[in-house]
């Protein structure tokens, strides 16, 4: 049987802090899954609230060419019947070809948190299963902590899956549902849960060891047929296998198809899509999909990576849609230097005495607080900056930032009000304007535009998206220095740039003198 991949990002992924999914992000989603080659999207729990029941009834106008649609739900209630059992018949209504119910497989958990009888549980499991057969449905009985269980009574949790077994169910899903367990162990009740039942076998890891994933592999080498995980490796607490990482490791490691290359390809595009869609912020630093998954920064790497890029990638980054890049810092190289300038297009012919002075001055600029990694202008503008005969476009003579706290009103209360006076030099002419601002940069900002706009007049449309401070030496308290990165645009690009200081107003005038010489040398 194929290795099918099971997506559970819709329902448990969602379960994570600070992620709340509208019906419309969960269509996108489940629409972005099947492209990416997902064999089965869990969509919600259609018993559980309104906006599930709302998701599935839009999703049979998906038009999906991979996947098929699962209802999660759970066994029935403890005493009742699954006749009556709202849960079972909101499966039913969701009209999905495939159903998943969640039940115990713990006697601890079944004792202290269903409150009921070993015996009972077991009813609880046979009737659902049949119920659902009988409607017609693919069903998967998720084990909940079958692995706590088994090693706290490997008899009963057995049983369990058992049971289901013999109720007709289709598969089994033994869930590490506290994700402790660690592989060897997990191996272990893994070979047992097989030999005990005739029906597939399937893996749901949890990240709470930071093993999910390695165990979902594990898991693979054993035998099971079908694994569950999110994307992005969403989830509450640590979260679940990451099915980003397992997908390509299934592929380019284990050299089972669960994808086409054109569908793995498209990985890092999914998941940032996705990580977009749920409104978290993609980790640099996530296996194959990170914006760091292919950076390299020291210059031994980036020697090597020049020359050959297979020393220091164990694997190449376009099968999975990412790309590979070349960090300026204190650890670079002359030689990863050039590459870099190479690679953004810097069109500066230098040789290597004047990379290796260039290279000594991002050194020395690094030791005062900056960082070139992700302010490519700023960067470029060092270069340029370090030729013989390169000329600024204007020169900031000089600037006073005033700030006072103005009296209360009785509609607003007290207000901070900003000006800046400034003195820019454009060419033999300098100019000295003034400005207010809802703060010292806002109004630097603008007073600055103001001297300058008469003579670059495309400054107008030039604009700053994003602003970061970061803290450099956090124990020196209020009198640490400061990292500012300013992201701006011109509309139709982005560039980012940095400045450094002990105060963070004259860190945040270099980071945009950087951007507006930048965006004036580009046109």
């Amino acid at each position: 049987m194929q290795l099918q991949l099971y997506d559970t990002t819709l329902r448990d992924g969602a379960q994570m802090e600070g992620i709340s999914l509208s019906v419309e992000d969960k269509l996108k989603i489940a629409a972005k899954l099947d492209e990416l080659g997902i064999h089965i999207i869990e969509g919600g729990w259609p018993g559980s609230n309104p906006k599930d029941i709302e998701f599935f009834e839009r999703a049979k106008s998906l038009k999906l060419q991979h996947a098929r649609l699962a209802a999660f739900g759970s066994t029935r209630r403890a005493g009742g019947s699954v006749e009556d059992d709202a849960n079972l018949r909101a499966l039913i209504d969701a009209e999905t070809p495939i159903v998943t119910i969640v039940g115990k497989a713990s006697d601890r958990q079944v004792r202290d948190v269903l409150e009921t009888t070993t015996e009972e549980n077991l009813a609880m499991i046979a009737d659902s299963v049949r119920f659902l057969k009988g409607e017609g449905r693919e069903v998967y009985f998720d084990a909940e902590h079958f692995f706590d269980g088994y090693f706290s009574d490997s008899a009963y949790a057995l049983q369990c899956l058992k049971t289901a077994d013999s109720a007709g169910v289709d598969g089994v899903v033994l869930c590490d549902t506290n994700g402790g367990t660690i592989l060897t162990k997990l191996v272990e009740a893994l070979r047992a849960a097989r030999e005990a039942v005739s029906c597939t076998v399937s893996i749901h890891c949890h990240n709470d060891a930071g093993l999910a994933v390695a165990n979902t592999l594990a898991a693979v080498e054993e035998g099971v047929t079908q694994i569950q995980g999110c994307i992005n490796g969403y989830g509450d607490k640590c979260g679940n296998a990451d099915l980003a990482s397992v997908i390509a490791n299934l592929k380019l490691k284990m050299g089972i198809d669960v994808v086409t290359d054109e569908q793995l390809a498209r990985l890092t595009e999914v998941a940032h899509y996705i990580s977009e869609i749920v409104n978290v912020v993609p980790s640099p630093f996530q296996p194959y999909v990170g914006a760091s998954a292919f950076a390299h920064k020291a210059g031994l790497h980036t020697d090597g990576m020049i020359k050959d890029e297979s020393s220091y990638q164990h694997v190449a980054p376009e099968l999975v849609g990412n790309s590979h890049r070349l960090l300026i810092s204190e650890l670079a190289g002359s030689r990863g230097l050039l590459e870099k300038m190479r690679a953004a297009g810097i069109g500066v012919e230098l040789n290597r005495d004047d990379a290796r002075r260039v290279l000594q001055q991002v050194k020395e600029q690094e030791s005062r607080g900056y960082q070139y990694e992700g302010a490519e202008a700023s960067f470029e503008l060092l270069v340029r900056r370090s030729l013989p005969g390169y000329e600024p476009p204007f020169e900031l003579e000089d600037f006073w930032v005033i700030q006072r706290r103005a009296a209360k009103t009785a509609d607003h209360g007290r207000e901070m009000q900003t000006e800046a006076m400034v003195k820019v030099r454009v060419g033999g002419e300098l100019i000295q304007t003034a400005a207010d601002g809802n703060g010292p940069v806002n109004a630097l900002d603008a007073a600055v535009r103001k001297a300058l706009v008469t003579t670059y007049p495309s400054l107008e449309t030039i604009k700053l998206v994003d602003y970061k401070v970061r803290i450099i030496d956090s124990a020196a308290g209020t009198g640490a220095s400061v990292r500012v990165l300013i992201e701006s645009t011109d509309g139709d690009r982005l560039c980012s740039t940095v400045g450094a200081s002990t105060d963070i107003v004259e860190a945040s005038w270099l980071a945009l003198n950087d951007a507006l010489e930048y965006w004036l040398l580009k046109r």
